[in-house]
Protein backbone atom coordinates (compact mmCIF):
# COMPACT_ATOMS: atom_id res chain seq x y z
CA UNK A 1 0.00 0.00 0.00
CA UNK A 2 1.48 3.32 -1.07
CA UNK A 3 0.75 6.67 0.54
CA UNK A 4 1.35 9.80 -1.50
CA UNK A 5 1.73 13.30 -0.11
CA UNK A 6 2.76 15.25 -3.18
CA UNK A 7 1.35 18.50 -4.56
CA UNK A 8 -1.30 18.15 -7.22
CA UNK A 9 0.19 17.56 -10.64
CA UNK A 10 3.71 16.82 -9.36
CA UNK A 11 4.83 13.26 -10.26
CA UNK A 12 6.74 11.20 -7.73
CA UNK A 13 10.40 10.63 -8.63
CA UNK A 14 10.37 7.00 -7.41
CA UNK A 15 7.93 4.22 -6.59
CA UNK A 16 8.35 2.39 -3.29
CA UNK A 17 7.35 -1.20 -2.63
CA UNK A 18 8.27 -3.85 -0.11
CA UNK A 19 8.77 -7.61 0.00
CA UNK A 20 8.72 -9.33 3.40
CA UNK A 21 10.88 -12.47 3.28
CA UNK A 22 10.50 -13.58 6.91
CA UNK A 23 7.52 -15.54 8.28
CA UNK A 24 4.76 -13.73 10.22
CA UNK A 25 6.00 -12.03 13.38
CA UNK A 26 5.01 -14.41 16.20
CA UNK A 27 6.32 -14.12 19.75
CA UNK A 28 6.71 -17.37 21.68
CA UNK A 29 6.03 -17.51 25.44
CA UNK A 30 5.14 -14.75 27.88
CA UNK A 31 6.67 -11.24 27.53
CA UNK A 32 9.20 -11.86 30.31
CA UNK A 33 10.60 -14.96 28.56
CA UNK A 34 10.05 -14.32 24.86
CA UNK A 35 13.14 -13.91 22.64
CA UNK A 36 11.22 -11.80 20.12
CA UNK A 37 10.70 -12.27 16.40
CA UNK A 38 12.89 -11.64 13.36
CA UNK A 39 11.66 -9.64 10.39
CA UNK A 40 13.57 -9.25 7.14
CA UNK A 41 12.74 -8.08 3.66
CA UNK A 42 13.58 -5.88 0.70
CA UNK A 43 12.63 -2.26 0.14
CA UNK A 44 12.20 -1.89 -3.62
CA UNK A 45 12.96 1.52 -5.19
CA UNK A 46 11.96 2.07 -8.84
CA UNK A 47 12.80 5.37 -10.64
CA UNK A 48 9.82 6.83 -12.53
CA UNK A 49 11.17 10.00 -14.17
CA UNK A 50 14.57 8.90 -15.42
CA UNK A 51 17.69 8.90 -13.25
CA UNK A 52 16.93 10.13 -9.74
CA UNK A 53 19.29 11.26 -6.99
CA UNK A 54 17.94 10.39 -3.55
CA UNK A 55 19.35 12.25 -0.57
CA UNK A 56 17.79 10.01 2.09
CA UNK A 57 15.64 6.90 2.46
CA UNK A 58 14.55 6.24 6.02
CA UNK A 59 12.22 3.60 7.39
CA UNK A 60 10.60 3.50 10.84
CA UNK A 61 9.00 0.70 12.80
CA UNK A 62 6.04 2.59 14.24
CA UNK A 63 3.67 1.66 17.06
CA UNK A 64 0.34 3.48 16.93
CA UNK A 65 -1.87 3.44 20.04
CA UNK A 66 -5.43 4.64 19.54
CA UNK A 67 -8.14 5.19 22.14
CA UNK A 68 -11.82 5.30 21.19
CA UNK A 69 -12.69 7.38 24.26
CA UNK A 70 -10.12 10.22 24.29
CA UNK A 71 -10.00 13.00 26.86
CA UNK A 72 -10.96 15.51 24.17
CA UNK A 73 -13.20 13.97 21.52
CA UNK A 74 -11.97 16.12 18.62
CA UNK A 75 -8.27 16.18 19.51
CA UNK A 76 -6.14 13.90 17.36
CA UNK A 77 -3.22 14.00 19.82
CA UNK A 78 -5.46 12.80 22.64
CA UNK A 79 -6.83 10.06 20.45
CA UNK A 80 -3.65 8.69 18.91
CA UNK A 81 -0.02 8.26 19.96
CA UNK A 82 2.75 7.22 17.53
CA UNK A 83 6.06 5.84 18.81
CA UNK A 84 9.11 4.94 16.70
CA UNK A 85 10.59 1.64 17.90
CA UNK A 86 13.41 1.34 15.34
CA UNK A 87 14.90 3.32 12.44
CA UNK A 88 16.70 2.26 9.25
CA UNK A 89 18.84 4.76 7.32
CA UNK A 90 19.47 3.13 3.94
CA UNK A 91 21.67 5.90 2.51
CA UNK A 92 24.73 7.37 4.19
CA UNK A 93 25.17 9.80 1.29
CA UNK A 94 23.17 10.77 -1.83
CA UNK A 95 22.76 7.95 -4.31
CA UNK A 96 21.71 7.93 -7.94
CA UNK A 97 19.06 5.42 -8.98
CA UNK A 98 19.33 4.87 -12.73
CA UNK A 99 16.23 4.14 -14.73
CA UNK A 100 18.14 1.77 -17.00
CA UNK A 101 18.99 -0.50 -14.07
CA UNK A 102 15.35 -0.89 -13.09
CA UNK A 103 14.30 -1.62 -9.55
CA UNK A 104 16.90 -1.47 -6.77
CA UNK A 105 16.49 -3.71 -3.70
CA UNK A 106 17.53 -2.43 -0.30
CA UNK A 107 17.65 -5.25 2.30
CA UNK A 108 16.64 -4.73 5.92
CA UNK A 109 16.22 -6.86 9.04
CA UNK A 110 15.50 -6.38 12.72
CA UNK A 111 14.88 -8.41 15.87
CA UNK A 112 11.63 -7.18 17.41
CA UNK A 113 11.88 -7.44 21.22
CA UNK A 114 9.47 -9.95 22.70
CA UNK A 115 8.24 -7.82 25.62
CA UNK A 116 6.27 -5.30 23.55
CA UNK A 117 2.46 -5.68 23.31
CA UNK A 118 1.05 -7.44 20.27
CA UNK A 119 -1.30 -6.08 17.63
CA UNK A 120 -4.68 -5.54 19.33
CA UNK A 121 -8.03 -4.15 18.22
CA UNK A 122 -10.11 -3.88 21.37
CA UNK A 123 -13.42 -2.22 22.16
CA UNK A 124 -11.93 0.91 23.74
CA UNK A 125 -8.40 0.93 22.33
CA UNK A 126 -6.08 -0.56 19.72
CA UNK A 127 -2.37 -1.09 19.08
CA UNK A 128 -1.06 -1.28 15.51
CA UNK A 129 2.40 -1.62 13.98
CA UNK A 130 3.61 -0.50 10.57
CA UNK A 131 6.77 -0.01 8.51
CA UNK A 132 6.78 3.64 7.42
CA UNK A 133 9.22 4.70 4.68
CA UNK A 134 10.13 8.30 3.85
CA UNK A 135 12.29 9.01 0.81
CA UNK A 136 13.53 12.47 -0.19
CA UNK A 137 15.08 13.32 -3.55
CA UNK A 138 17.76 15.92 -4.27
CA UNK A 139 15.15 18.40 -5.56
CA UNK A 140 13.17 18.18 -2.30
CA UNK A 141 10.35 15.87 -3.39
CA UNK A 142 9.21 13.34 -0.82
CA UNK A 143 7.71 9.87 -1.29
CA UNK A 144 6.07 7.86 1.48
CA UNK A 145 5.12 4.23 1.80
CA UNK A 146 3.48 2.39 4.69
CA UNK A 147 2.96 -1.31 5.25
CA UNK A 148 1.04 -2.85 8.11
CA UNK A 149 2.95 -5.27 10.33
CA UNK A 150 0.92 -7.72 12.39
CA UNK A 151 2.61 -8.98 15.56
CA UNK A 152 1.11 -11.89 17.50
CA UNK A 153 1.96 -13.92 20.60
CA UNK A 154 1.57 -17.64 21.22
CA UNK A 155 1.80 -19.45 24.55
CA UNK A 156 2.81 -23.08 24.39
CA UNK A 157 0.25 -25.53 25.78
CA UNK A 158 1.02 -27.11 29.12
CA UNK A 159 -0.67 -29.35 31.64
CA UNK A 160 -4.37 -28.92 32.31
CA UNK A 161 -5.36 -26.68 35.22
CA UNK A 162 -7.32 -28.18 38.10
CA UNK A 163 -9.35 -25.78 40.24
CA UNK A 164 -11.62 -26.28 43.23
CA UNK A 165 -14.44 -24.09 44.54
CA UNK A 166 -16.29 -24.46 47.86
CA UNK A 167 -19.80 -23.06 48.36
CA UNK A 168 -20.55 -22.47 52.05
CA UNK A 169 -22.80 -22.91 54.00
CA UNK A 170 -23.44 -26.08 51.98
CA UNK A 171 -21.07 -29.02 51.67
CA UNK A 172 -20.87 -28.64 47.90
CA UNK A 173 -17.45 -28.62 46.28
CA UNK A 174 -16.88 -28.06 42.56
CA UNK A 175 -13.79 -29.45 40.81
CA UNK A 176 -13.10 -28.08 37.31
CA UNK A 177 -10.40 -29.08 34.83
CA UNK A 178 -9.49 -26.60 32.07
CA UNK A 179 -6.79 -26.54 29.36
CA UNK A 180 -3.80 -24.31 30.06
CA UNK A 181 -4.38 -22.22 26.92
CA UNK A 182 -7.46 -21.44 24.84
CA UNK A 183 -7.57 -20.29 21.21
CA UNK A 184 -9.91 -17.71 19.66
CA UNK A 185 -10.98 -20.30 17.07
CA UNK A 186 -12.15 -23.77 18.06
CA UNK A 187 -13.69 -25.31 21.17
CA UNK A 188 -12.12 -26.72 24.32
CA UNK A 189 -13.29 -29.29 26.92
CA UNK A 190 -14.38 -28.41 30.44
CA UNK A 191 -14.63 -31.25 32.95
CA UNK A 192 -16.68 -30.72 36.12
CA UNK A 193 -17.29 -32.81 39.22
CA UNK A 194 -19.45 -31.69 42.14
CA UNK A 195 -19.19 -33.54 45.44
CA UNK A 196 -21.16 -33.34 48.69
CA UNK A 197 -24.60 -33.29 47.08
CA UNK A 198 -26.06 -35.90 49.47
CA UNK A 199 -26.53 -35.53 53.22
CA UNK A 200 -27.73 -38.73 54.93
CA UNK A 201 -29.56 -38.84 58.26
CA UNK A 202 -30.80 -41.84 60.24
CA UNK A 203 -33.83 -42.64 58.11
CA UNK A 204 -33.83 -40.01 55.37
CA UNK A 205 -31.53 -38.02 53.15
CA UNK A 206 -31.46 -34.58 51.56
CA UNK A 207 -29.72 -34.05 48.28
CA UNK A 208 -29.12 -31.43 45.64
CA UNK A 209 -30.09 -32.00 42.01
CA UNK A 210 -28.49 -30.00 39.20
CA UNK A 211 -31.20 -28.45 37.06
CA UNK A 212 -29.30 -26.14 34.74
CA UNK A 213 -25.72 -25.16 33.95
CA UNK A 214 -24.88 -21.94 32.11
CA UNK A 215 -21.39 -21.01 30.98
CA UNK A 216 -20.17 -17.81 29.42
CA UNK A 217 -16.81 -16.34 28.47
CA UNK A 218 -16.25 -12.69 29.30
CA UNK A 219 -13.63 -10.46 27.72
CA UNK A 220 -12.50 -7.67 30.04
CA UNK A 221 -10.57 -4.69 28.74
CA UNK A 222 -9.02 -1.75 30.57
CA UNK A 223 -7.10 1.22 29.20
CA UNK A 224 -5.81 4.61 30.29
CA UNK A 225 -6.67 7.38 27.80
CA UNK A 226 -3.79 9.88 27.98
CA UNK A 227 -4.24 13.61 27.58
CA UNK A 228 -2.09 15.79 25.33
CA UNK A 229 -0.32 18.87 26.68
CA UNK A 230 -3.20 21.14 25.61
CA UNK A 231 -5.85 19.19 27.50
CA UNK A 232 -3.80 17.90 30.44
CA UNK A 233 -5.66 20.26 32.79
CA UNK A 234 -8.84 18.22 32.33
CA UNK A 235 -7.29 15.20 34.06
CA UNK A 236 -5.19 16.96 36.66
CA UNK A 237 -1.89 17.66 34.89
CA UNK A 238 0.79 16.17 32.63
CA UNK A 239 1.22 12.41 32.50
CA UNK A 240 -2.30 11.59 33.68
CA UNK A 241 -5.30 10.15 31.89
CA UNK A 242 -8.75 8.66 32.20
CA UNK A 243 -9.26 5.04 33.25
CA UNK A 244 -11.54 3.24 30.80
CA UNK A 245 -13.12 -0.20 31.24
CA UNK A 246 -15.15 -2.48 29.00
CA UNK A 247 -16.61 -5.96 29.33
CA UNK A 248 -18.51 -8.15 26.88
CA UNK A 249 -19.55 -11.74 26.32
CA UNK A 250 -17.71 -13.62 23.58
CA UNK A 251 -19.37 -17.00 24.11
CA UNK A 252 -22.27 -18.49 26.09
CA UNK A 253 -24.52 -21.54 26.27
CA UNK A 254 -27.19 -23.00 28.55
CA UNK A 255 -27.18 -26.75 29.33
CA UNK A 256 -30.01 -28.74 30.92
CA UNK A 257 -28.56 -32.21 30.45
CA UNK A 258 -25.29 -33.98 29.76
CA UNK A 259 -24.14 -34.93 33.26
CA UNK A 260 -24.37 -38.03 35.43
CA UNK A 261 -25.77 -37.88 38.98
CA UNK A 262 -24.86 -40.50 41.58
CA UNK A 263 -26.65 -39.83 44.86
CA UNK A 264 -25.15 -42.90 46.56
CA UNK A 265 -21.63 -41.49 46.13
CA UNK A 266 -22.86 -37.93 46.48
CA UNK A 267 -21.38 -36.50 43.31
CA UNK A 268 -22.23 -35.22 39.83
CA UNK A 269 -19.88 -35.72 36.88
CA UNK A 270 -20.07 -34.05 33.49
CA UNK A 271 -18.10 -32.64 30.60
CA UNK A 272 -19.05 -30.05 28.01
CA UNK A 273 -17.38 -28.20 25.15
CA UNK A 274 -17.00 -24.43 25.40
CA UNK A 275 -15.90 -22.11 22.62
CA UNK A 276 -15.27 -18.45 21.88
CA UNK A 277 -17.54 -16.96 19.23
CA UNK A 278 -15.17 -15.99 16.41
CA UNK A 279 -17.82 -13.77 14.79
CA UNK A 280 -17.40 -11.30 17.67
CA UNK A 281 -13.74 -10.76 16.72
CA UNK A 282 -12.27 -11.75 20.10
CA UNK A 283 -8.85 -10.54 21.13
CA UNK A 284 -6.04 -12.49 22.77
CA UNK A 285 -4.79 -11.76 26.26
CA UNK A 286 -2.33 -8.87 26.38
CA UNK A 287 -0.91 -6.26 28.73
CA UNK A 288 0.93 -3.07 27.80
CA UNK A 289 2.96 -0.59 29.80
CA UNK A 290 0.53 2.21 28.91
CA UNK A 291 -2.20 0.59 31.01
CA UNK A 292 -4.00 -1.35 28.29
CA UNK A 293 -4.94 -4.89 29.31
CA UNK A 294 -7.24 -7.59 27.94
CA UNK A 295 -8.14 -10.73 29.93
CA UNK A 296 -10.76 -13.48 29.76
CA UNK A 297 -12.71 -15.46 32.36
CA UNK A 298 -15.00 -18.46 32.18
CA UNK A 299 -18.11 -17.92 34.34
CA UNK A 300 -20.15 -20.93 35.50
CA UNK A 301 -23.66 -20.65 36.95
CA UNK A 302 -25.29 -23.80 38.33
CA UNK A 303 -28.95 -23.90 39.39
CA UNK A 304 -29.57 -26.64 41.98
CA UNK A 305 -32.72 -27.68 43.83
CA UNK A 306 -33.07 -29.59 47.11
CA UNK A 307 -34.86 -32.93 47.43
CA UNK A 308 -35.87 -35.17 50.35
CA UNK A 309 -36.04 -38.95 50.15
CA UNK A 310 -36.25 -41.89 52.63
CA UNK A 311 -33.16 -44.04 52.85
CA UNK A 312 -35.16 -47.21 52.18
CA UNK A 313 -36.66 -45.79 48.98
CA UNK A 314 -34.15 -43.22 47.67
CA UNK A 315 -35.79 -43.15 44.23
CA UNK A 316 -38.97 -41.66 45.75
CA UNK A 317 -37.70 -38.10 46.10
CA UNK A 318 -39.81 -35.10 47.05
CA UNK A 319 -38.73 -31.52 46.25
CA UNK A 320 -38.41 -29.35 49.34
CA UNK A 321 -38.82 -26.10 47.41
CA UNK A 322 -35.33 -24.82 48.23
CA UNK A 323 -33.02 -23.82 45.38
CA UNK A 324 -29.70 -22.08 44.96
CA UNK A 325 -27.62 -20.51 42.21
CA UNK A 326 -23.91 -21.31 42.44
CA UNK A 327 -21.69 -18.89 40.58
CA UNK A 328 -17.92 -19.01 40.08
CA UNK A 329 -15.34 -17.99 37.49
CA UNK A 330 -11.96 -19.18 36.20
CA UNK A 331 -9.23 -17.33 34.35
CA UNK A 332 -8.57 -18.30 30.73
CA UNK A 333 -5.33 -17.78 28.81
CA UNK A 334 -6.49 -16.87 25.31
CA UNK A 335 -3.62 -16.98 22.84
CA UNK A 336 -2.76 -17.64 19.22
CA UNK A 337 -1.78 -21.15 18.15
CA UNK A 338 1.92 -21.84 18.69
CA UNK A 339 2.36 -24.12 15.67
CA UNK A 340 5.58 -26.05 16.19
CA UNK A 341 6.36 -23.88 19.20
CA UNK A 342 9.91 -23.09 18.04
CA UNK A 343 11.28 -19.58 18.49
CA UNK A 344 13.71 -17.97 16.06
CA UNK A 345 16.80 -18.60 18.22
CA UNK A 346 16.04 -22.34 18.27
CA UNK A 347 15.75 -22.47 14.48
CA UNK A 348 19.17 -21.09 13.61
CA UNK A 349 21.60 -23.49 11.89
CA UNK A 350 24.72 -24.72 13.72
CA UNK A 351 27.71 -22.39 13.85
CA UNK A 352 31.05 -23.26 12.26
CA UNK A 353 32.51 -24.17 15.64
CA UNK A 354 29.68 -26.66 16.23
CA UNK A 355 30.47 -28.76 13.16
CA UNK A 356 32.82 -31.67 14.02
CA UNK A 357 36.11 -32.24 12.19
CA UNK A 358 35.75 -34.02 8.87
CA UNK A 359 36.65 -36.63 7.78
CA UNK A 360 36.68 -38.57 11.07
CA UNK A 361 39.70 -40.45 12.34
CA UNK A 362 39.88 -44.26 12.44
CA UNK A 363 41.76 -46.34 14.97
CA UNK A 364 43.53 -49.67 14.18
CA UNK A 365 42.08 -49.95 10.71
CA UNK A 366 44.03 -51.18 7.68
CA UNK A 367 43.57 -49.56 4.31
CA UNK A 368 44.92 -50.94 1.04
CA UNK A 369 46.27 -48.41 -1.44
CA UNK A 370 46.78 -49.50 -5.08
CA UNK A 371 49.25 -47.78 -7.40
CA UNK A 372 48.91 -47.91 -11.17
CA UNK A 373 51.52 -47.03 -13.77
CA UNK A 374 50.96 -45.42 -17.15
CA UNK A 375 50.16 -48.80 -18.74
CA UNK A 376 47.37 -49.39 -16.20
CA UNK A 377 49.32 -52.29 -14.69
CA UNK A 378 48.79 -52.96 -11.03
CA UNK A 379 51.82 -52.23 -8.94
CA UNK A 380 52.75 -53.30 -5.47
CA UNK A 381 50.33 -53.04 -2.55
CA UNK A 382 51.22 -51.18 0.60
CA UNK A 383 49.44 -51.70 3.87
CA UNK A 384 49.07 -48.48 5.87
CA UNK A 385 47.74 -47.97 9.35
CA UNK A 386 45.91 -44.73 10.08
CA UNK A 387 46.17 -43.55 13.64
CA UNK A 388 44.92 -40.42 15.35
Amino acid sequence: MSITSQPAGSPKPVTLDMVIESPPALFQDIPQQSSGALISGLLRVTPKTGDVVMNSITMYLECTTTTKKPVEARCRECMQTVTDLYEWNFLSKPKTFKAGEGTADLPFSHLIPGHIPVTTHGQIGSIDYSLHVRAKSSDGQETEYRRELIIQRALRPGNDKNSMRIFPPTNLTLHVTLPSVVFPIGDFPVTCRMTGITTKNDDSQTRWRLRKLTWRIEEKETMVSPACSKHAAKVGGEGKGLQQESSREVGTEELKQGWKTDFSDGQIDGEFMAAIDSSKQPQCDMEAANGMKISHVLVLELVISEEWAPNKKPHQATPTGAARVLRTQFNLNVTERAGLGISWDDEQPPMYEDVPASPPHYQNDHTSVHFYDENNIQGEIEHLTLNN
